[in-house]
């Protein structure tokens, strides 16, 4: 089967969206498919197995000056005229000009494939609105949503409102009924946007964020971390809807219930945090044992520290549902290590778990946090091996050949 991917960025240092974007593309070459992606990443990155073409920006436009007027206006006058502008016209000038130089080059293109998928990252699913203007190809189109869209169909305590909410919904709601299939990497996620967008429930496909073969190419650890200890890490951002305040104190109050555990236990918290700027520095001041680093870190430090710590964090917002996938859930799997989640009773993570998996706690419940790190500490102090993970199960659903029976599952059903 030839598989034509149209994705957002495949630089995985980029953003958490572009690494489960690549592994996918990753394991469907893996799955032996044949795999050509046209890519809006603006540099040359090659993907080892994959044809990769690096889309061009159109650069003598209208909508191009107009993007860069708009630029400059808000640099030199720091102003926003964004959510005014994009009242008027739906999008901002710069998506407009993105999807035209998409389509643009995809109309170009000499592949003739059975399947399209589109990918995309954050809130721009540009991949997704350039097919919108390709109706040859929305009979084998593949709409690949990795989070709710638009802003405001996200749960609390998430609660924006753009000002284009109402084009954004037209939009996506043409990409719902236009693409023959959607592709969700949740089953709650899929449930919930085909609460807004009915045909998605017809259409819909679950496929995960991939577990993929990485090989580090950094070997070192960072001078922070002694491989030796009680280590526990969380890597990911923290925004504004991540606190880390009840992690923080629950760890602190183990360390309370466990003085022993001070000289020989280190929390983790590795990646961007700017919302929570003034918590985190008022805690490392108090709690040596906690180590932060508030900014972007590479994947290679990040994958080889997941691979190595105790204990991998996955951290959720205080809600009552979270639909999403943390793209970091595949690496924390593949670490075979214990997951301290800390989510929602109904969360796609907690479910995946299963209901008898007893690390979970809600992420401001501090007595149990603190219990549950004196119970996985305990352990570690007896042998470090009783942490292990071992869910070959979530091994498997993560795996190139789940991948691959969906696709061709698909098929069979004379649905490609």
């Amino acid at each position: 089967m030839k598989i034509l991917v149209i994705v957002d960025s495949i630089n995985i240092e980029d953003s958490s969206g572009s690494k489960a974007n690549v592994a996918l593309i990753t394991n469907l070459v893996a799955a032996g498919f044949d795999v050509f992606v046209y890519h809006y990443t603006q540099k040359f990155i090659s993907l080892e197995g994959v044809s990769c073409y690096a889309i061009p920006e159109i650069k003598y436009s209208p909508l191009y000056f107009l993007s860069r007027m708009q630029r400059i206006i808000s640099r030199n006058f720091k102003v926003n005229p964004a959510p005014f502008l994009e009242q008027l016209f739906g999008f901002s000038f710069t998506f407009y000009n993105d999807t035209r130089s998409i389509t643009a080059a995809l109309q170009q293109q000499k592949f003739q494939p059975d399947l399209v998928i589109t990918l995309s990252k954050g809130a721009s699913f540009r991949p997704h609105y350039s097919v919108l203007k390709l109706p040859q190809w929305h009979d084998k189109w593949m709409a690949y949503v990795h989070d709710p869209y638009p802003a405001h169909y996200y749960p609390r305590p998430y609660n924006w409102v753009e000002s284009s909410h109402k084009a954004r919904e037209a939009f996506f709601w043409a990409v719902s009924t236009k693409a023959r299939y959607s592709a969700f990497p949740s089953l709650l996620l899929h449930e919930w946007m085909s609460s807004y967008f009915p045909d998605f429930a017809q259409t819909g496909v679950v496929i995960p964020h991939q577990n993929t073969k990485y090989v580090v190419q950094n070997t070192s650890f960072p001078s922070y971390f002694d491989v030796s200890k009680f280590n526990v890490l969380h890597a990911g951002n923290l925004m504004k809807q991540r606190s880390p305040e009840g992690l923080i104190a629950g760890f602190q109050l183990f360390l309370q219930h466990y003085p022993e555990a001070g000289k020989e236990s280190r929390l983790l918290l590795l990646g961007p945090a700017s919302d929570h700027t003034q918590l985190l520095e008022s805690h490392q001041k108090r709690t040596p044992e906690l180590y932060i680093h508030n900014g972007m870190i590479s994947f290679d430090t990040v994958y080889l520290l997941q691979q190595s710590v105790s204990v991998n964090v996955i951290l959720e917002s205080k809600s009552e549902i979270s639909p999403f996938l943390p793209a970091k859930f595949p690496h924390c799997v593949a670490a075979n290590t214990a997951i301290l989640s800390l989510a929602p009773y109904y969360s796609e993570t907690k479910r995946l778990l299963g209901p008898d998996y007893a690390y979970w706690s809600e992420v401001d419940d501090v007595p149990k946090i603190a219990a549950l790190l004196g119970e996985l500490y305990l352990l570690w102090k007896q042998n470090p091996n009783q942490l292990l993970l071992n869910r070959s199960d979530l091994a498997e659903y993560l795996s190139v050949s789940y991948l691959k029976k969906t696709i061709e599952n698909l098929e069979k059903n004379n649905q490609i």
